[in-house]
């Protein structure tokens, strides 16, 4: 791909006009693009707004460049705050989509139009909620991942393919604050700017590469994917859960967390904000029985620590009087820590060790990062419970099975396939010199 100081580098033999005064002057590798070229547009935060803006949307042409502001760590959730849109023929627009509600009418002005998103898996749930659905898309982030980029960041990027850089600052400010500040709105403005250019610039890096069939399949692969599952029991997940010993304890930590959960959202605001973990834990260990015992518990702080004090304690006292106590593990379709498969299944263990050294130097001949061309997943579930035979196709469909796309497939089925022949030929010649024992034939039972 040239970049734009590679396009001044080309014709050496062309000598650079002097211009008296400027005999010492250099071209910057790259142009700081300090606010959007056509100015700021006023923030779409009515219906009527919204109508008229989709009517335009729909009269403008090729792909539609879409980015959202989300207020993480303020709010409660990962809504959307502010949707930025840029199309050819229309410009940007900025819609406030907590006063406009549903973006349907958006939606259908995008009927068949391609979107362009950096890193939309991060984008698309909160698009999907204001009922937006693409019918195309192009993600710049990951196709900069599988054309082997070293920095995959929008500016970095930006950067590199276009020669412009963009401000940083704002990326974490809290976006759900009214008015948005106009500095604000130029940051956000700025997001989608360059973005279809970006996609174009992209597009030849990767035809340039032979990659992008590749990047076509993961495009497709994340516009369809289903909805990621609710997780279940998520309060497990508690920064500092491993100080809970007992399960009367730990019982007192879920209902703090379910407590919190509740009145963060009736709040609106993001529960580490009213309670930090530190905070519930710190209560589930001491279990106190009054309040001024609570409040008298080391690291039990927080804005609404002692506000909520009577909350927090009956969470506490559900506990201390419950029959029923929550167990340190439940059932899950979850693999065990990789750690544990030596001692659970060995030949898992050494199917794994095998086969990942040999995916990741695939992935570094294409130069991909690895969980790129396989996901982490994929390949501790296939070496948990392979197919019956080492034959590439049986490798092939058992990845296939997992999710893997169809490239990744033929890229890898064949070189995990020879890696385990191999495994299978020193085990077997480990035997007839008695060091080793046989790996079981076939499928093994899930755990």
């Amino acid at each position: 791909m040239t970049t734009p100081a590679d396009r001044r580098s080309e014709s050496p033999e062309t000598p650079t006009p002097v211009v008296e005064g400027f005999e010492d002057y250099e071209i910057p590798d790259s142009v700081h693009l300090a606010a959007p070229f056509d100015g700021i547009p006023p923030v779409i935060d009515t219906v009527d707004g919204l109508e008229r803006a989709a009517a335009v949307v729909a009269r403008g042409t090729g792909p539609a460049a879409i980015d959202t502001e989300r207020a993480s760590g303020f709010r409660y959730g990962q809504r959307a705050f502010l949707v930025q849109l840029r199309r050819e023929g229309v410009g940007t627009i900025l819609i406030d989509p907590e006063a406009t509600g549903s973006l349907a009418v958006l939606g259908e002005a995008l009927s068949g139009v391609e979107w362009v998103l950096h890193a939309a898996t991060q984008d698309l749930p909160s698009l999907r909620a204001l009922d937006m659905h693409p019918d195309a898309l192009f993600d710049t982030e990951l196709g900069g991942r599988i054309a082997g980029l070293r920095r995959v960041g929008l500016a970095a990027e930006t950067e590199e393919l276009l020669g412009y850089t963009l401000a940083k600052e704002h990326s974490a400010v809290d976006w759900s604050k009214r008015p948005l500040p106009r500095d604000w709105l130029n940051y956000a403005a700025l997001d989608v700017e360059m973005l279809i250019q970006l996609r174009y610039a992209m597009e030849d890096l990767l035809r340039e590469k032979g990659k992008l069939e590749w990047a076509l399949e993961e495009f497709e692969a994340v516009r369809t994917a289903p909805p990621a599952p609710a997780r279940q029991d998520p309060w497990r997940r508690t920064s500092g859960i491993n100080k809970i010993k007992g399960h009367r304890q730990l019982t007192a930590l879920r209902n703090l967390w379910e407590e919190r959960e509740r009145l963060a959202q009736h709040k609106d605001l993001s529960p580490g904000r009213l309670l930090p973990d530190a905070a519930l834990v710190a209560a589930a260990q001491a279990m106190p029985r009054t309040v001024p015992q609570l409040l008298a518990t080391p690291a039990f702080h927080g804005r609404l620590a002692a506000r909520e004090a009577p909350r927090w304690l009956r969470a506490v006292a559900e506990a201390q009087r419950a029959t029923e106590l929550v167990p340190f593990t439940v059932k899950s379709d979850a693999l065990p820590p990789v750690k544990a498969w030596e001692a659970k299944r060995p030949e898992a263990a050494a199917r794994l060790k095998a086969f990942k050294p040999a995916v990741t130097d695939l992935a570094e001949a294409h130069g991909l990062p690895t969980e790129n061309l396989l996901t982490p997943e994929h390949l501790r579930r296939f070496c948990w419970q392979p197919p019956r035979s080492t034959a590439d196709q049986a490798v092939a469909d058992r990845l296939q099975d997992l999710g893997a796309r169809r490239w990744q497939v033929e890229l890898v089925a064949p070189v995990i396939g020879a890696a385990w022949r191999e495994l299978r030929a020193r085990k077997r010649a480990g035997r007839q010199a008695g060091h080793d024992a046989p790996e079981p034939a076939g499928a093994e039972p899930a755990a």
